[in-house]
């Protein structure tokens, strides 16, 4: 099946596979959001820039390291796709 200027295109009962690389690129945006939103959270909670800092900065190390982890289970996951 060809898509838009040539380009091929897959149905919707294609499966994806999802690259370790693909699985990183959304593991970093995600994490900046995420970030972004728990910093904002901090500093509303806490009334410290220091510690909304401190606490944003903990939490993106660990959380980017347990998405990617859960990005690549899933990306073996057979049920639901065809």
């Amino acid at each position: 099946m060809t898509g838009p200027e040539g380009t091929a295109s897959l149905s919707n009962t294609s499966r994806v596979a999802t690259s370790r690389r693909h699985s990183l690129a959304k593991t970093v945006s995600w994490r900046v959001t995420a970030t972004i939103d728990t910093f904002i959270i901090s500093f509303f909670v806490t009334g410290s820039f220091a510690w909304a800092g401190s606490i944003a900065g903990l939490e993106v190390m660990t959380k980017m390291g347990l998405y990617y982890l859960h990005e690549r289970a899933w990306a073996r996951v057979r049920w639901g796709s065809q």
